[in-house]
């Protein structure tokens, strides 16, 4: 059987999620996100690929490896923002 796909894309200080002013942000960490959106991919038959990074060039390579190995990409671009 073959699974849609769905890169999730997490950006800068995302890493930091559970241990960065928990008071404000939560104690949950990117691996329980990760885990939520794992077995949400599990129970829509989804493959989900999770990857952060704190440099904006990783994540630019990522979006050009996917853009013909996968269904869909969500991304939270997190402290990047526009001029």
């Amino acid at each position: 059987m073959t699974f849609a796909s769905v890169l999730v894309l997490n950006g800068p200080n995302l890493n930091l999620l559970g241990t960065r002013e928990p008071a404000i942000y939560g104690s949950e960490t990117l691996d329980d996100v990760a885990r939520l959106c794992r077995d949400a991919g599990e129970r829509l038959d989804l493959a989900v690929d999770f990857c952060q990074s704190n440099a904006e060039h990783q994540l630019i390579d990522w979006l050009h490896a996917a853009r013909t190995k996968v269904d869909g990409i969500v991304i939270n671009p997190a402290a990047y923002r526009s001029p």
